[in-house]
Protein backbone atom coordinates (compact mmCIF):
# COMPACT_ATOMS: atom_id res chain seq x y z
CA UNK A 1 0.00 0.00 0.00
CA UNK A 2 1.15 3.41 -0.53
CA UNK A 3 -0.03 6.21 1.81
CA UNK A 4 0.26 9.75 0.65
CA UNK A 5 0.64 12.18 4.03
CA UNK A 6 0.16 15.75 4.76
CA UNK A 7 2.28 17.57 6.80
CA UNK A 8 0.02 19.49 9.61
CA UNK A 9 3.63 21.00 11.47
CA UNK A 10 6.20 20.23 13.26
CA UNK A 11 7.37 17.28 11.99
CA UNK A 12 3.77 15.38 12.31
CA UNK A 13 1.96 13.89 9.17
CA UNK A 14 -1.96 12.58 8.22
CA UNK A 15 -2.84 10.16 5.95
CA UNK A 16 -4.22 12.37 3.17
CA UNK A 17 -7.08 9.36 2.24
CA UNK A 18 -8.06 9.59 5.97
CA UNK A 19 -8.70 13.13 6.25
CA UNK A 20 -12.58 14.26 6.70
CA UNK A 21 -12.48 17.80 7.24
CA UNK A 22 -10.55 20.38 8.06
CA UNK A 23 -11.93 23.03 9.79
CA UNK A 24 -11.76 26.09 12.03
CA UNK A 25 -11.35 25.69 16.11
CA UNK A 26 -13.55 28.71 16.68
CA UNK A 27 -17.11 27.85 16.46
CA UNK A 28 -18.88 26.64 19.76
CA UNK A 29 -19.50 22.89 17.87
CA UNK A 30 -16.04 22.72 16.93
CA UNK A 31 -15.35 23.27 20.90
CA UNK A 32 -17.96 20.69 21.86
CA UNK A 33 -16.82 17.51 19.22
CA UNK A 34 -13.34 18.41 20.85
CA UNK A 35 -14.13 17.71 24.14
CA UNK A 36 -15.97 14.82 23.30
CA UNK A 37 -13.08 13.63 21.51
CA UNK A 38 -10.95 14.14 24.68
CA UNK A 39 -13.60 12.07 26.92
CA UNK A 40 -13.30 9.13 24.38
CA UNK A 41 -9.43 9.17 24.10
CA UNK A 42 -9.96 10.39 20.26
CA UNK A 43 -8.18 13.77 20.66
CA UNK A 44 -4.21 13.55 19.00
CA UNK A 45 -2.49 18.01 19.70
CA UNK A 46 -0.03 17.89 17.05
CA UNK A 47 0.08 21.78 18.23
CA UNK A 48 3.64 21.54 20.16
CA UNK A 49 1.67 23.73 23.14
CA UNK A 50 0.98 26.71 20.67
CA UNK A 51 -2.57 28.07 19.70
CA UNK A 52 -4.77 25.51 17.60
CA UNK A 53 -5.69 26.92 14.05
CA UNK A 54 -6.91 23.68 12.66
CA UNK A 55 -9.21 21.02 13.65
CA UNK A 56 -8.82 17.44 11.26
CA UNK A 57 -11.70 15.51 11.39
CA UNK A 58 -10.62 11.76 10.37
CA UNK A 59 -12.65 8.95 9.14
CA UNK A 60 -11.75 6.88 12.05
CA UNK A 61 -13.60 9.99 14.78
CA UNK A 62 -9.94 10.76 15.77
CA UNK A 63 -10.06 14.85 15.78
CA UNK A 64 -6.48 15.91 15.09
CA UNK A 65 -5.25 19.47 16.81
CA UNK A 66 -3.05 21.49 14.28
CA UNK A 67 -1.24 24.95 14.86
CA UNK A 68 -1.11 25.51 10.86
CA UNK A 69 -4.13 27.72 9.22
CA UNK A 70 -7.03 25.22 7.36
CA UNK A 71 -5.99 27.34 4.13
CA UNK A 72 -2.68 26.06 4.22
CA UNK A 73 -2.83 22.32 5.44
CA UNK A 74 -5.63 22.30 1.94
CA UNK A 75 -2.97 23.49 0.05
CA UNK A 76 -0.69 21.13 1.03
CA UNK A 77 -2.67 18.01 0.20
CA UNK A 78 -2.93 19.60 -3.72
CA UNK A 79 1.21 19.47 -3.28
CA UNK A 80 0.58 16.48 -2.50
CA UNK A 81 -1.26 15.83 -5.60
CA UNK A 82 1.12 17.38 -7.75
CA UNK A 83 3.55 15.36 -6.67
CA UNK A 84 2.24 12.12 -6.57
CA UNK A 85 1.33 12.78 -10.49
CA UNK A 86 4.82 13.71 -11.30
CA UNK A 87 6.55 10.64 -10.37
Amino acid sequence: MDYRLVHIGFGNMVVADRVVAIISPASAPIRRMRDEAREEGLLVDATQGRKTRAVLIMDSKHVIMSAIQPETISARFGESTDEQTAK
